[in-house]
């Protein structure tokens, strides 16, 4: 009885995976896509995608949930062992935008139904890090702001979001944004121009 559960429960999670794996490209090809179209790119049937995702918001909000674990992961990697403030800020903004960029359309999707403050909400961890790291900076002088680290956290975090939408509207490719954000980012936590652009170009 062990070992039959022990399957059923492998096939239900790695139904629940193939869903969510599917769920995504479809949203991201076709923001519209319904429930419906979703079982149907992923061969099963509507019934087990409902018994995994009550909803639609159901079913979005949990990519969510793994768009903001993967940020988090990415964040975390990229500043491990790095002491000064302004490159592990850079190395950072890095390594989170390929995993922002991936997930753009979802995030502007999330926001019909998720709402701003629920993505918010959920960015808090990853917010509480460049807190810290932003308030090491100012506390060193590698970051020179009239805002207190926590305001400054989200003028960042806001300006990325800025960034995805200027890529999503076509206002620029996708393969500069990278690059450009981290300055941008840079330059706003007080790091001259020219230190900012040099060091992405460094750390890049």
């Amino acid at each position: 009885m062990t070992a039959m559960t022990t399957g059923n429960s492998s096939r239900a999670d790695a139904n629940r995976r193939r869903i969510l794996d599917v769920a995504l490209a479809e949203l991201l090809r076709d923001p519209d896509a319904s429930m419906d179209q979703i079982a149907r790119a992923a061969g099963v049937v509507r019934r087990t995608v409902y018994g995994h995702f009550p909803s639609r918001e159901a079913l979005i909000s949990t990519l969510v949930d793994g768009a903001v674990e993967a940020l988090a992961d990415a964040d975390a990697r990229a500043r491990a062992g790095v002491t000064d403030p302004a490159e592990a800020l850079a190395r950072s903004v890095l390594a989170l935008w390929p995993v922002a960029d991936r997930y753009r359309l979802l995030i502007a999707l999330a926001q019909r139904t998720v709402t701003v403050q629920g993505i918010r909400d959920r960015l808090a961890p990853v917010r509480d890090d460049k807190v810290r790291l932003l308030q090491r900076g100012l506390d060193e002088g590698a970051f020179v702001s009239p805002l207190p680290a926590p305001a400054l956290a989200y003028v960042v975090e806001q300006m990325l979001f800025a960034v995805t939408e200027a890529v999503n509207d076509g206002l620029l490719a996708a393969e500069e944004a990278g690059r450009s954000a981290t300055v941008v980012v840079l330059t706003a936590a007080g790091v001259p121009a020219s230190r900012a652009t040099a060091l992405v170009a460094e750390v890049s």
